[in-house]
């Protein structure tokens, strides 16, 4: 990057998860810009057990974060059931009260309700919105006045930057963390298996339908509701059973295989000066329900590459292949469109 190029280059935002309070403080003393973490019930797409803020731990969080020089944005990116959007709506209220710097959106409805109630709030459109076009784009931008959209993990670079140059808001993309082998927002793999909706009741792979199984052998076998989702002999770690991450036996086959996809996590640590380049304003790291241990890692790690890339440096992030899933990691369709 040259030096006129950099001095035309906004500064990248690090946007960091937060499953805990504890975590909120980690990303926020690693170096993030801006840490995004939700309310402890289905307003938010990581609605699990032992996750999550309560009212008044996301009011101290921000204290927290402002003192420091770091913004709060909260999750709000799950699909309200039809007439049941109080939830939705109070969550709105007590985050324009206590100072959130924005809230992230997927629903059309909570998107109009903050834009009338509260026009001075900062929205940001979820991936979960799946808006990847020019068209979709604008019409959040000009209806709710939306300022920055998350990018669904489908797009080329190429494909990134020709939407920077039309769209009118800020562009935050994924690059570290889930891969995200689905649609964005469309999953409906959990409920049909456990009855519990990802998109809606802000939970994929709910705890309390999962459980292990051991044989007499000490063989373990990871189950989501009625259905056997893994298993694992006695000399392998059992994971969490994710339906789209799961080992199925098919009749074409004579053992089990990932039926949908391996185990394999994002990381676009080489592909970072080309995303500078297309225009990107915010680098999202996946993983709230992560531990403290992954997220100060994570986000050292990649602070540090994005400040050597704007100084013009190689953008080396750490190597951190121990913290993906299966212990794999790809460039997904950033690259090219071949996810694998």
């Amino acid at each position: 990057m040259t030096e006129d190029e950099k001095k035309t280059v906004q500064k990248p935002e690090l946007v960091c998860p937060a499953g805990t309070p504890a975590s909120l403080r980690v990303a926020v003393d690693a170096g993030a810009d801006a840490v995004y973490c939700g309310f402890q019930n289905a307003t938010n797409a990581r609605n699990f057990p032992g996750l999550n803020f309560t009212p008044e731990e996301l009011r101290e969080s921000v204290h927290y974060a402002h003192r420091r020089g770091a913004k709060i944005l909260l999750a709000l990116n799950t699909f309200p059931p039809a007439g049941q959007t109080d939830l939705w709506k109070d969550a709105a209220g007590y985050a324009h009260a206590i100072g959130v710097d924005a809230v992230i959106v997927a629903d059309i409805g909570v998107a109009d309700y903050i834009h009338r109630c509260y026009p001075q709030m900062r929205l940001h459109l979820s991936v979960q919105a799946g808006a990847p076009s020019v068209e979709a784009i604008r019409f959040y931008r000009e209806s709710f006045n939306i300022r920055r959209v998350v990018l669904p993990r489908i797009l080329t670079i190429p494909e990134i930057k020709s939407l920077h140059k039309e769209i009118g808001c800020e562009i935050e993309t994924f690059v570290f963390g889930n891969h995200g082998l689905m649609a964005e927002g469309r999953c409906s793999l959990t409920n049909y298996v456990t009855g519990e909706s990802t998109n809606m009741d802000g939970v994929c792979s709910p705890a309390s339908a999962v459980n292990y199984a051991e044989d007499e052998d000490g063989n373990l076998s990871a189950r989501l509701g009625k259905f056997t989702i893994d298993c694992y002999s006695c000399r392998q770690s059992a994971g969490y059973p994710t339906i789209c991450k799961g080992r199925y036996f098919a009749p074409h086959r004579d053992d089990s295989y990932y039926a949908f996809e391996e185990p394999i996590s994002l990381n676009l640590g080489v592909l970072l000066p080309a995303l500078i380049e297309a225009g990107v304003s915010a680098f999202k790291i996946e993983g709230r329900q992560r531990s403290k241990a992954y997220v100060e890692k994570v986000v050292s790690s990649w602070r540090r590459a994005i400040d050597s890339a704007l100084d013009g440096n190689p953008a080396a992030v750490d190597d951190l292949l121990h913290l993906t899933e299966g212990q794999k990691e790809t460039q997904g369709a950033f690259e090219s469109k071949k996810w694998r």
